[in-house]
């Protein structure tokens, strides 16, 4: 298909720029993926829509403060560093600006010195690969130096940078969050246990190419990048009992949808204990295998993630859906409000 075919007029006023007081006032578009019909709602009213036996299923990723401002040692000037992807116990692959300064075997100090960083290779549109040097512990050092890398089209400065992480945030390790999951509290999930609901947790780390837009004319060739996944031993019982009872398996989020989708993809339709990384790229024609609905924020024009939703409906249908969001002022992207598809 042409990714033109996934474009949509959105107002730039309706881009949430900060998250609401309260995580479950956002609201929530419920749409039925075979006729359209659509229900406004609360995103408080999400328990509603849930069975006894189903399985919710949510990325308990974290996000790292992976925004650093540190100095060239040789000259004092200013380094902004993006950690990336985490390749050997203190090397990481980063995104360096202005990476025209910095050239292997070139030092990077942060703070007051606690860290400081060597250029161990120069890779392509900015990248670097970096070897850090620190006492105690790397997260710990992070934590107090390093700042939440919002998405690009968010412009307004984070007060509280708690609020972009999820409540049951735990295994560290996303350049961004998986935003569905930011509307739960631990109130609201205690209620969907009460009800029978199996909440189940997963671990995708959000890399920032999530947020690259798609540059082909043709989705048959876009090329996604790599994530890496875990699903325990234990969840996957879970969530093979629940489809062997022949209930729901909800995904909370893309992320969620794209680590279940690549698992059954391996195992000829099973889930089962896998940890790896995943280039799955859903899109309409995908033959869907592990997951019967999903919980999703709105996605921006001719992105990956919007082609992923049309895929579990169809483009006709969620492209009315966004151009209902459009007309009723619902808030798009992160800190924005909520779907769930079923």
């Amino acid at each position: 298909m042409k990714v033109e075919d996934f474009d949509f007029d959105l107002p730039e006023e309706l881009i949430a720029q900060t998250p609401l007081l309260d995580r479950t006032a956002s609201r929530l578009m419920v749409l039925n993926k075979e006729t359209g019909a659509i229900d406004d709602k609360h995103f408080a009213s999400i328990v509603d829509y849930l069975e006894p036996g189903d399985a919710l299923v949510l990325n308990n990723t974290r996000v790292l403060p992976a925004r650093l401002h540190g100095l060239k040692d040789e000259t004092g000037a200013h380094i902004e560093v993006l950690l990336l992807k985490q390749k050997a116990d203190n090397e990481w692959e980063t995104l360096v600006k202005p990476a025209k300064r910095i050239r292997v075997g070139q030092t990077i100090t942060f703070g007051n010195g606690e860290l400081k960083a060597v250029c161990k290779e120069e890779l392509e549109h900015g990248g670097r690969i970096l070897e850090f040097h620190y006492e105690g512990i790397f997260y710990e050092v992070l934590e107090n130096l390093g700042e939440m890398p919002l998405p690009p089209y968010i412009k307004e400065q984070l007060e509280d940078q708690g609020r972009y992480q999820t409540v049951y945030a735990k295994e560290n390790g996303s350049a961004a969050a998986p935003t569905a999951g930011l509307h739960f509290t631990e109130a609201l999930l205690d209620q969907i246990r009460e009800k029978g609901v199996k909440v189940i947790f997963l671990t995708l780390h959000v890399g920032l190419g999530t947020f690259r837009p798609v540059d082909v004319a043709d989705t048959d060739n876009h090329k996604m990048h790599s994530e890496f996944y875990r699903l325990t031993k234990e969840a996957a019982a879970e969530l093979s009992e629940v489809k062997a009872a022949g209930k729901r398996i909800i995904a909370v989020g893309t992320t969620s949808i794209r680590t279940l989708e690549t698992i059954a993809s391996r195992n000829n339709g099973a889930l089962v204990e896998e940890s790896g990384w995943t280039d799955i790229f859903i899109s309409p024609g995908f033959t869907f295998q592990a997951v019967d609905a999903l919980i999703t924020n709105f996605h921006l024009p001719k992105s990956t993630l919007i082609m992923l939703v049309s895929a579990l409906s169809n483009r006709d249908i969620i492209l009315h859906a966004y151009r209902h969001a459009v007309e009723n002022r619902y808030r798009f992207f992160s800190f924005g409000d909520a779907m769930f598809i079923h």
